[in-house]
Parts: structure tokens; C-alpha cells; sequence
């Protein structure tokens, strides 16, 4: 091949960027499939199962019905949870970042709650709600809550003043209109950024709230972990990820329609 050539292959591939990114997907995925292959015929089925095991044991838990049932379970606290979370962090977010007097109110306990994860919240979620959906909603939606809290604060934070200097000159004296038609637009793509980064953070957090006995993915991984049932673990850990895939993949293409002016 001539070097003509050769620089004419070289730019139209490293120009499409779509194809390069797919391919150099496929090969990461391949490698990572082959490093676990080979470790597992290097340790026993109970400490590594192979690629193979694993599809077999997660067809298996399709089929059987475990699977299914376990995912709805988890979307029944997953779902209430992340909606609530993420209502309450953007609410009180664009509100403590437009009033000075709700950040000055709020501070105080902003600083002194947001250390506090969301397992430590366990206690509190089964003494209020006992083992139930809610319980472990409650440990999700204040996962989701401070993650939303600070995207919507910082949103409504940045948005220059200039922006509500010309609102108001053009007679716009409502803070209600102000905020519905100046603030919330202009800070949208930091507040759809934290709802996508909840979205998924709350997904891996619903492992950790259903470990306490509440029915769901979280518990049949525990289960099967402390049955050493490794395969068990990588198939719901497999299910997970496709999981989030989906989500990530709609909310990304619901964020590039509502910021598709930027």
C-alpha cells in the first residue's frame, strides 16, 4: 500500500469517530472477556466462574423466573425513591441557590446532614417504615436527594445576573416568572446532568438498601454470596449493568432533546 493510500485509510478512519469508538469498544470488551476466561481456568468455579458459566446460570434465573421477580421487586423501590429524591434535592437546590435568605436558613443543616451517607440512614429507614418497599425507597431517595441538591444549586448559582438584569428591564417583576422562565432554562443542563448522575447512583445504591431483608436484587446477591454462589453474583451484577445501560442510554437521549439548544 502506498503511503498515498495509506494517509487517505488513516484520515477517513480517524475521522469517523462513531466507527473508531465501536471498535475500539468491541476490543476493550473482548480483551476484558479473555483476561476473564483465562482466570477463571486458573482458580475453581466457586472463586472465578467463566464467561460462559455465568450466561448459563443468568439464562437459568431468567427462566426459572427468580431473575424477573427480583428486578421488579428492585424497580418497586428503586423508582419511588429516585422520584422523590430527586424532586426534593432539585426543589430545595433552585431554591436555597435564588433566595439568600433560604441558603442562609438551610446552610446550617446542609452542612451538617450531607456528611451522613445513605447507609447510615438504615436504622432510621426500619425503625419508621420497618423491612418494606418503603424502607428501602427511603435509603434510595436520599441517595438521590443531595446529588440533585447540589446539581440544581449549582446550576441556578452560575446563572449570570445579567440574565435577570434584562428579565426585569423588559418588565418581568415576578420571581415565580423569573425563575420558570430565565433561571431554570439557563441552569437545565447542570440540573438534567445530576438527574442522569442520580439516576445511576441510586440503581447502585439499591443493592446496599435491600441488603437488610427487603426483597429484591440487593438480597438475592447477598443470598447467593453468602452461599458462595459466585455465578449467581456475576449474573445479577450482569442483569444490573444492562440495567443501568438501558437507563443511561434514555436518559442521555432525553437530555440531548431538552439542552439541544445549547
Amino acid at each position: 500500500m502506498s503511503a498515498e493510500l495509506e494517509t487517505e485509510f488513516g484520515d477517513r478512519f480517524t475521522g469517523d469517530t462513531s466507527l473508531r469508538r465501536v471498535l475500539l469498544g468491541v476490543v476493550g470488551l473482548a480483551g476484558f472477556l479473555l483476561v476473564w476466561q483465562v482466570g477463571s481456568l486458573l482458580n475453581p468455579n466457586y472463586v472465578l466462574p467463566g464467561p460462559i458459566a455465568v450466561i448459563e446460570v443468568f439464562i437459568a434465573e431468567v427462566q426459572s423466573g427468580e431473575m424477573v421477580t427480583a428486578l421488579g421487586q428492585s424497580v418497586r423501590h428503586w423508582l419511588p425513591g429516585t422520584v422523590v429524591g430527586t424532586t426534593l434535592g432539585i426543589a430545595l437546590g433552585v431554591t436555597t441557590a435564588y433566595s439568600s435568605v433560604a441558603d442562609d436558613l438551610a446552610a446550617p443543616l446542609v452542612r451538617v446532614l450531607r456528611p451522613v451517607p445513605p447507609l447510615a440512614l438504615i436504622g432510621f429507614a426500619i425503625a419508621w417504615f420497618e423491612i418494606s418497599t418503603a424502607s428501602a425507597a427511603f435509603i434510595v431517595a436520599a441517595g438521590a436527594f443531595w446529588i440533585n441538591y447540589y446539581a440544581a444549586y449549582g446550576g441556578v448559582d452560575a446563572v449570570p445576573e445579567a440574565f435577570l438584569d434584562v428579565s426585569r428591564s423588559l418588565g418581568v417583576t415576578s420571581h415565580l416568572t423569573l425563575v420558570r422562565r430565565v433561571v431554570l432554562p439557563a441552569a437545565a443542563p447542570q440540573i438534567i446532568t445530576g438527574i442522569r448522575t442520580g439516576i445511576g447512583r441510586c440503581w447502585m445504591l439499591i443493592i446496599a438498601a435491600e441488603t437488610f431483608g427487603v426483597p429484591g436484587i440487593g438480597q438475592r446477591i447477598w443470598t447467593a454470596s453468602t452461599n458462595i454462589a459466585v455465578d449467581v453474583v456475576i449474573s445479577y451484577i450482569l442483569l444490573m449493568s444492562l440495567v443501568y445501560i438501558v437507563l443511561d442510554t434514555g436518559v442521555e437521549a432525553v437530555q440531548r432533546r431538552v439542552v439541544a439548544w445549547r
